[in-house]
């Protein structure tokens, strides 16, 4: 079966549902994802896209459809919770070395419960601070390697790779080149790369 690539950007508020029930969801149909963090808010500036930015009425419904769906996966989730985030790009920086260490995927887990649960924002260096902590790293030196120029130069490929496989938006799956966006395509991803098709 081909590789499912999960483009995911710590920032995306839609992304926080991914990430809680990824790990299940592949456990349940018996596949693997590679996790994939990357700079969305890069893309989306290039776009002329500011999703939520005022517009209040636009927000309102983000924040109560990841209700709505946070409660029909029977995840927890203190909402609103604060947004956008200040340093994305760091966020995913810790994230890409983590990934690269082994211990990124679960940064990025513990980081968004921060997010969603304790409510202290994500980009902030007390939500980082605090997620490395709970990952048995030390943040001192993680948040050194994540500012250096080879990690920023890392995300800033990957955000790169991104791009040129048509993904503009967080969180997507890509399959065999075809892209996936939102966190209700999980199972469109699963079918395309099990039978080439959306069945």
């Amino acid at each position: 079966m081909p590789d499912i690539d999960f483009w995911y950007s710590i920032g995306s508020t839609y992304t926080f549902l991914t990430v809680m029930r990824l790990d299940d969801w592949c456990a349940e149909n018996d596949v693997a994802v590679k996790w994939r963090p990357f700079n969305v808010r890069t893309i989306m500036s290039e776009q002329s896209n500011i999703p939520f930015a005022g517009k209040p009425v636009k927000s309102a419904y983000m924040w109560r459809d990841i209700e709505r769906r946070a409660a029909k996966y029977h995840i927890h989730a203190r909402l609103p919770a604060p947004y956008p985030i200040s340093d994305l790009a760091l966020a995913n920086q810790v994230a890409l070395l983590g990934m690269g260490d082994g211990w990124g995927k679960t940064f990025t887990q513990v980081l968004y419960r921060i997010w969603f649960d304790d409510n202290i924002e994500a980009g902030s260096e007390a939500a980082i601070t605090e997620a490395l902590h709970r990952c048995q790293q030390d943040p001192r030196l993680v948040l050194a390697r994540a500012r250096s120029a080879d990690t920023v130069s890392a995300l800033e490929a990957e955000t790169e790779q991104a791009k040129k496989l048509g993904v503009f938006g967080a969180p997507s799956l890509v399959v065999n080149g075809e892209v996936f966006w939102g966190d209700d395509r999980l199972d469109d991803a699963l079918s395309w790369a099990r039978v080439g098709h959306v069945a």
